[in-house]
C-alpha cells in the first residue's frame, strides 16, 4: 500500500509531502492545478523515463521519494534475486541531476532503473487516461483473464516450458543450418586430412631426416676423410699407433733404472689406448657411411613433402602438421557424425513439445473454465453503470502455434445495443463505454491481483451523473481488496472517497506553485460544491454536496 510520496524541486513544486491511507482515496482539483504533476512525479519514482526538464529549480537535483507497506504482498523474493534488503515498509526513491542524469534507490540501496520499475510493477498499477486504449491489446486481455483465474505459477511453468521449446527449436535450426555449410566443406577437410595422412608424420622425424640426408649427401667425402685418419694412426709405413706402442715399450725397459720414465711410460700407455681405440671407432664409422643413392631419393620426397604440407597449412614444423591433422580428423568426424546429432536434438524437441502441449493445455483449460464467469460480472458491472444492453464475449481459439503466452487466443468482444453485433471493444466502443468497462474490468480482478495499490487518473472521462455515482460506489467496492486513488473532476465520485485530497496552484511574491491538501469534513463540502457549481458557492450547491457525502 502506499503510504507517503515526498517530493522537492519537481515541476511546481518545491517541496511537498502527502501521506494516504487505505481505502479509497480521491484527488480533485482544477484542470492546470497540478494533477498531472503528482502523477508524474510517481510515475518517475515507479520507473518511468526522467527528463531533465522536470527540474523546477535548473541547479538543484529533484527527489522524490514513496513509501509502501508491504508485509502482505509476498516479495521477499525478489528483494532477495535482487540483493536488495526486505523492508515491511520499503521506500523507493528516484534523484534526477542538474545534468539529465538520475539514480534509484530501494531501502538506500542504488539499483538500475530496470530493478526500480519492475519492483514498482509489483506495488501499483497506475491507470492513466490513454490505458484504456490497451484494452484491445491481446497481451492485455490474456493477462486480465489470467489475472481473474490465478494462472501464476500455470503460466510460468508453461513459460519455463516454452523457453526450452524455443532454445531446442533454434539449436536444432542452427545445426542444419551448419551441416548444410560443413557438407560443402567435407569434400575439402578430407582432401586436406588425406594428404596428411599420406605423409605418415611422426613427431621429431623431419629433424632426424634431414641429418640423415645431410651425412648421405656428403658420404664419400665423410669416408674419404674418416679413411685419411684411420690410415695416419694405424696404417702406412709409419703409423701413429705404432709409434706409440714402440716408444712404450722403450721405456718399459729403462723404467726400473729411471724413476722418472715410470710416468712417461704411463702417459704413453694412455695415449697409445686412446689412439688405438679411437682408430678402431674411425674404422667402424667408415663401415657404416653409406654410400646409398635410393635412400637419398627417399629423404629428399619425404622432406619435400613436408615442406610442401607446411607452406600450404602456414606452419613450420611437423608437430603443427600433427595438430592439424587431428583437427581435421574431429572436424570430418564431426560432420559425418553431425546427423546424429541432429536426430537426438528433433527427438529433444518432441518429447519437449509434448510438454508443452500438455502444460498448453492446462493453461487453456483454467482460462476456459473462468470465461463465463468473467463475462456475467462484466455484464453485471455495466449494466449497473449505466449500459443496460450490454454484451461482453470472450472468443478463444487455439493457434497453430505456441506463442509466449500459450497455445490459445482470445479477444474482448463487445456491443451496447440491444441485439447488437459483437465486435473487437476497441472498434466498437466510445470513450465514455471504455471507460466503465475498463473499470469493470479493474473492478473483476481487484479481488485476484497481488498489488497493493491502483490509482485511476479520469478514468471518468465521458461519464457523468448518476453513472459517475455508480463508478465511485464500484471503486469503494474495490477498495475492500486493495488501496484506490481516483484522480477525477466529477463531484459524484469524489464525494465517495474515504479521504479526499484536493490539488491547488498558488501565487506568492516570487513564484507559482502548486500543493496539495486534505480537506476536512467542511472542506470537502465546499470542493463538492465548487464542482458541482463553479466557483460561485451556492447554498443550493452546499446542500447537493451534503447529500453526496452522506452517500
Amino acid at each position: 500500500m502506499l503510504q507517503s510520496i515526498s517530493i522537492q524541486n519537481y515541476a511546481l513544486i518545491t517541496k511537498l509531502d502527502i501521506e494516504f491511507s487505505d481505502g479509497f482515496s480521491v484527488i480533485t482539483g482544477e484542470t492546470g492545478s497540478g494533477k498531472s504533476i503528482l502523477l508524474g512525479a510517481l510515475s518517475l519514482v515507479l520507473g518511468q523515463r526522467a527528463e531533465v526538464n522536470v527540474l523546477k529549480d535548473k541547479e538543484q537535483k529533484c527527489i522524490i521519494e514513496s513509501s509502501f507497506s508491504i508485509e502482505r504482498y509476498h516479495l521477499e523474493k525478489f528483494f532477495e534475486a535482487n540483493e536488495l534488503d526486505y523492508e515491511k515498509e520499503t521506500l523507493l526513491r528516484r534523484e534526477i541531476l542538474p545534468n539529465g542524469k538520475s539514480r534509484a534507490f530501494v531501502n538506500d540501496t542504488p539499483v538500475s532503473v530496470k530493478v526500480l520499475k519492475e519492483l514498482g510493477l509489483r506495488l501499483i498499477d497506475v491507470h492513466s487516461q490513454n490505458q484504456n486504449l490497451v484494452i484491445g491489446s491481446f497481451e492485455y486481455q490474456m493477462g486480465i483473464v489470467d489475472t481473474y483465474a490465478g494462472n501464476s505459477e500455470i503460466l510460468k511453468k508453461y513459460q519455463e516450458c516454452f523457453d526450452k521449446f524455443q532454445k531446442l527449436k533454434q539449436e536444432l535450426r542452427k545445426q542444419e543450418e551448419l551441416a548444410v555449410k560443413e557438407k560443402a566443406d567435407l569434400d575439402y577437410f578430407q582432401f586436406q586430412l588425406e594428404q596428411l595422412l599420406e605423409a605418415k608424420l611422426v613427431a621429431g622425424e623431419q629433424v632426424e631426416m634431414e641429418a640423415e640426408l645431410e651425412t648421405l649427401t656428403h658420404a664419400e667425402e665423410i669416408k674419404s676423410g674418416l679413411v685419411k685418419a684411420y690410415e695416419n694412426l694405424s696404417e702406412g709405413e709409419s703409423p701413429i699407433v705404432t709409434q706409440l706402442k714402440e716408444a712404450r715399450n722403450a721405456l718399459a725397459q729403462i723404467k726400473n733404472v729411471f724413476p722418472d720414465a715410470v710416468s712417461f711410460y704411463e702417459r704413453l700407455e694412455s695415449a697409445y689406448i686412446e689412439l688405438n681405440d679411437l682408430a678402431q671407432e674411425l674404422d667402424r664409422s667408415n663401415e657404416s657411411v653409406e654410400l646409398d643413392p635410393s635412400r637419398i631419393e627417399f629423404l629428399n620426397q619425404k622432406l619435400d613433402a613436408i615442406y610442401s604440407l607446411q607452406q600450404k597449412h602456414h606452419v613450420n614444423s611437423v608437430e603443427d602438421l600433427i595438430q592439424i591433422r587431428e583437427e581435421l580428423i574431429q572436424k570430418v568426424d564431426k560432420i559425418v557424425s553431425g546427423n546424429d546429432f541432429i536426430d537426438d536434438l528433433k527427438k529433444q524437441l518432441k518429447a519437449q513439445k509434448d510438454l508443452l502441449l500438455k502444460s498448453a493445455e492446462k493453461l487453456t483449460d483454467s482460462r476456459v473454465k473462468v470465461i463465463p464467469s468473467i463475462e456475467k460480472t462484466i455484464v453485471e458491472q455495466l449494466v449497473q453503470l449505466g449500459i443496460p444492453n450490454a454484451n461482453f464475449k470472450l472468443a478463444t481459439q487455439i493457434r497453430e502455434d505456441f506463442q509466449y503466452l500459450g497455445h490459445d487466443s482470445l479477444s474482448f468482444l463487445f456491443s451496447a445495443n440491444k441485439n447488437g453485433q459483437l465486435e473487437e471493444v476497441q472498434k466498437v466502443a466510445s470513450g465514455g463505454e471504455l471507460s466503465r468497462l475498463m473499470l469493470s474490468i479493474k473492478y473483476l480482478i481487484s479481488s485476484s491481483t497481488a498489488l497493493p495499490s491502483i490509482v485511476f487518473d479520469e478514468i471518468d472521462t465521458g461519464v457523468s451523473g448518476e453513472i459517475a455515482a455508480k463508478m465511485g460506489t464500484m471503486m469503494n467496492k474495490m477498495a475492500e481488496n486493495i488501496q484506490v486513488i481516483s484522480i477525477t473532476h466529477l463531484p459524484q465520485i469524489a464525494g465517495k472517497g474515504k479521504n479526499h485530497y484536493k490539488v491547488y496552484k498558488a501565487d506568492d511574491e516570487q513564484e507559482t506553485y502548486s500543493n496539495i491538501v486534505l480537506l476536512d469534513h467542511q472542506s470537502r463540502i465546499e470542493e463538492l460544491a465548487k464542482m458541482l457549481s463553479g466557483a460561485a458557492l451556492t447554498q443550493a450547491a452546499l446542500e447537493n454536496a451534503k447529500v453526496l457525502l452522506s452517500n
